[in-house]
């Protein structure tokens, strides 16, 4: 038997595996399950976890949209509500009826503009098929024209039950909250107070034209309490939404350590690897040809015997 042929064929097949297994990790850049065993266990977990983070980091930026969707229609309405305002305080002043004649069809027209943004089936501010401020969770119930009761609710962690509730304000011309009350007083002479109203303002009474025009009673501080409405409704928004954009960054940080981790358990050093191909690429060559000289040592010892 030629045991020196054998010992260096045994070398030579372990010289390819080992650089059969060191061209696989370089094709793929990753280690192979049975390098580390337990290590792709808890890579596995991590890339879940890492995959299901940028999810929910997904779900926060539609939150985030969803908040500046509303907020830019809040803008429209503000602005409606503060012209109805200049509008009011232009009719009590001093001008024919023929003039407060326009005023009032200008003022009716921004209330109707109102209400086309916020109210019934046919709203204006939507945001993916949500209504935006028709209150409830702004899904449409099919056999009524109204919504769902609740708050929009929205995972933002990997994790069961990481959700968070976004609240919008119900700006239906139907919703007869009520959002104010305006206070008058009436003084006699030398000052003394003779008696005083105090007249609760509905969010419904100021866009809704059958409740009020250019020249009803206390239409001026009515609809400041209106201004004030949509003014606070705003500042929720926006801290809402600022509460979104801080859990988008914190995910956004989370996802990066959880890959970078994973990357530590599951990539190769491709520099060390392809060192490692070189090394067995060599031996294999050099496993070739001496196992070339061991096949003719047989041969040798027969031309010395003769």
């Amino acid at each position: 038997n030629n045991t020196t042929a054998f010992n260096v064929w045994t070398n030579y097949t372990m010289n390819v595996d080992n650089m059969k297994n060191s061209m696989s990790k370089l094709s793929t850049g990753q280690i192979r399950n049975v390098d580390d065993p337990a290590g792709i266990g808890i890579s596995e977990r991590m890339r879940a976890q890492a995959n299901a983070t940028a999810m929910a980091r997904q779900n926060t930026e539609n939150g985030v949209s969803l908040m500046q969707t509303a907020d830019s229609w809040m803008q429209k309405v503000s602005d409606q509500i503060s012209r109805m305002k200049s509008l009011s305080i232009e009719s009590a002043g001093i001008m024919s009826s023929t003039d407060k004649a326009n005023v009032q069809t200008e003022f009716k027209a921004l209330q109707e503009e109102v209400t086309r943004i916020t109210s019934k089936y046919t709203s204006a501010a939507k945001f993916n098929g949500l209504y935006l401020f028709r209150g409830g969770n702004g899904v449409a119930v099919v056999t009524a024209d109204t919504v769902q009761t609740g708050n929009i609710s929205v995972q933002i962690g990997a994790d069961v039950n990481q959700k968070i509730s976004l609240t919008l304000s119900n700006l239906e011309v139907s919703n007869t909250a009520t959002i104010g009350s305006v206070h008058t007083y009436s003084y006699g002479v030398a000052h003394t107070l003779l008696g005083s109203t105090h007249t609760n303002v509905q969010w419904a009474s100021v866009i809704d034209i059958n409740k009020m025009s250019a020249t009803s009673t206390d239409v001026i501080g009515k609809i400041d309490k209106a201004i004030d409405f949509v003014a606070n409704a705003r500042a929720s928004v926006a801290a809402q939404q600022k509460r979104v954009e801080n859990t988008r960054q914190g995910l956004l940080t989370y996802e990066d350590n959880l890959r970078a981790a994973e990357s530590k358990i599951r990539d190769i050093d491709m520099a060390a690897e392809t060192t490692n191909f070189t090394k067995y690429q060599i031996l294999t060559n050099a496993s070739t040809a001496m196992l070339a000289q061991a096949n003719q040592l047989p041969s040798s010892i027969l031309q010395l015997l003769g």
